[in-house]
């Protein structure tokens, strides 16, 4: 039965509102991080305090990497209940984590009021953020993927992280606003607290959307759903189709939490330039970044995968540490504009592409999960490690623009991904065949399509 006779679901009236809903989370899930990335000075001094401001510094974003630990465990525990019972229940289950940890971590006291308990406290929060965010992407990036129309799933799925980019872009704008309404000491003895108390104050709305979200007809012509216990033997046995999943989706998540998370504290603390500078450069970024996902979703529908992900990875190899060499020899706005300009087009059109390519290598009856495994484990390995990566790398080799080093390991793991899921043309089919279970341990090179 081709994808096309699969029956549709009457409730899928509107895409673009299906589209929109579906993404709602990943609104909050992004506003946060990129605040906890930007803010990062001011929640170190506030629950991490040092005599040394870059062991702070290391301490927080230490935080915020072993919340991203949490990322592979919610993709197996998660992303089994949502295979299991659906898309819609699933993907509101992830939201409700996230709000409680967004809100812990919006007001937690600081370490001089509580002492030891703040810092702990924090890194609760942070965990299930990291525990709800393992599958949130995975699970949105599905959802959009099944509600697809024919030869569009490269071009659906990059809406995923294109949301992302709007939250990037309205916490960057909230940043700027506060930098200039309240002094330097203020922002960072607690007014770096206002843009998280909002985060807190839109969930309810987005609780409303999540909860008028329809079941994908995918989904609901599925004849048998699998128990978790069937979801984790067949994880285990597609284990070398997750490390491939996870090795593709390396330079997505390393370049995005650095041109993102990271670049408003490279700008301020490495590069010495002010807030406002840094929040205005990442709100280009962020408009960019939108842009360029869904090119490169729309391009890879055209011309298949493969020629998208080796073009954009082999660029990111040769061009990273000379763009940033050229950058911190005398920084200027222009000239990290330009560098973070490059880096958003090789994120977004690079994401947009190795969606659709994560969705299609999976096997379908536990697509949720082991998307969500692969995608966790890339960011918590490579991605949100990345400011810690960056911190460490130019602390230790005294060279500002060591952390290209650090994205240009990322291309290669791209490189050898893409060459190996796709040893051939890697155009994707406009038709999906039905799964079929004796098919789920396919060789490395077909696609997901063709089952």
């Amino acid at each position: 039965m081709s994808q096309t006779s699969i029956p549709r679901a009457p409730a899928v009236k509107s895409r673009i509102g299906a589209i929109l809903r579906a993404t709602s989370g990943n609104f909050l899930e992004q506003f946060d991080f990129f605040l906890f990335g930007f803010y990062a000075s001011a929640i170190g001094k506030a629950f991490f305090p040092s005599d040394s401001e870059t062991a702070s510094l290391l301490n927080t974003f230490g935080v915020f990497w072993l919340g991203a630990l949490m990322r592979p465990v919610g993709a197996i525990v998660l992303g089994a209940y949502i295979d299991k019972i659906g898309r819609r229940r699933g993907l509101i289950v992830t939201l409700s984590i996230m709000a409680i940890g967004t809100v812990i971590i919006a007001f937690c006291p600081s370490y001089a009021t509580i002492g030891i308990a703040a810092p702990v406290i924090v890194l609760l929060g942070r965990l299930l953020q990291g525990f709800s965010a393992g599958v949130e992407v995975g699970g949105v990036s599905v959802y959009l993927s099944e509600i697809a129309t024919p030869g569009k799933r490269g071009f659906y799925t990059s809406f995923q992280s294109s949301s992302q980019q709007v939250a990037i872009f309205v916490a960057a704008i909230v940043g700027y606003v506060l930098n200039e309404a309240m002094p330097v000491e203020s922002v960072d003895a607690w007014g770096w607290r206002i843009p998280f108390f909002l985060g807190c104050l839109i969930i309810p709305l987005i609780f409303f959307l999540r909860r008028t979200l329809e079941e994908t007809p995918e989904f609901l012509a599925m004849k048998k759903h699998p128990t978790a216990r069937e979801v984790f033997a067949s994880v285990l046995a597609n284990w070398r189709v997750v490390i491939l999943g996870m090795m593709i989706a390396i330079l997505t998540t390393t370049t995005f939490y650095f041109v993102t998370v990271y670049t408003p504290t490279f700008g301020k603390n490495v590069l010495k330039l002010s807030s406002q500078d840094a929040l205005l450069v990442t709100v280009l970024v962020a408009v960019t970044n939108f842009i360029w996902n869904p090119i490169g979703g729309a391009v890879s529908d055209r011309i298949g995968r493969k020629p998208v992900l080796l073009t954009i990875a082999g660029l990111a190899l040769v061009t990273a540490y000379p763009a940033l060499c050229w950058l911190v020899s005398v920084p200027t706005v222009g000239k990290m504009l330009a560098v973070a300009m490059m880096f958003s087009f090789y994120f977004g059109t690079y994401s947009g592409a190795m969606l659709g390519a994560l969705v299609e290598i999976v096997p379908k009856h536990v697509r949720t999960t082991c998307f969500s495994l692969a995608f966790a484990l890339a960011a918590a390995l490579f991605g949100t490690f990345t400011p810690f990566a960056s911190t460490w790398l130019i602390d230790r080799t005294d060279d500002k623009a060591s952390p290209g080093f650090w994205l240009m390991f990322a291309a290669v793991l791209g490189i050898i991904a893409a060459l190996t899921v796709h040893p051939g043309s890697a155009k994707p089919s406009k038709v999906a065949k039905p799964s079929r279970p004796e098919r789920a341990n396919r060789p490395l090179g077909v696609q997901a399509t063709s089952h």
